[in-house]
């Protein structure tokens, strides 16, 4: 295993998903059933299920177009999407 990967991915999805959504929702939802292991098991494998298909959409993208080219594309996506946000747009 190359755990330099590891611990890029590790640190930079732990640091996205503080406070997001997602998290908010766990929350609800534990507070709401006070089930919490039902609650952790449904997210584990949603994020799971969720991170699987972006690790099958990378692969096949990576396939079919250049990394560099997709690294424009996605910065000029997130730019994009900040600018639709600052202007309240999305």
């Amino acid at each position: 295993m190359d755990w330099k990967i590891f611990t890029t991915t590790f640190i930079a999805l732990l640091i996205a998903e503080l406070g997001d959504k997602t998290q908010l929702a766990v929350l609800t939802l534990t507070c709401k059933y006070q089930r919490p292991l039902p609650v952790f098991l449904g997210a584990s494998i949603a994020l799971a299920s969720v991170t699987l298909l972006g690790v099958l959409g990378g692969e096949i993208a990576v396939r079919l177009v250049s990394t560099q080219i997709l690294r424009k594309v996605a910065a000029v996506l997130f730019l994009v999407i900040g600018a639709l946000m600052w202007f309240e747009i999305l």
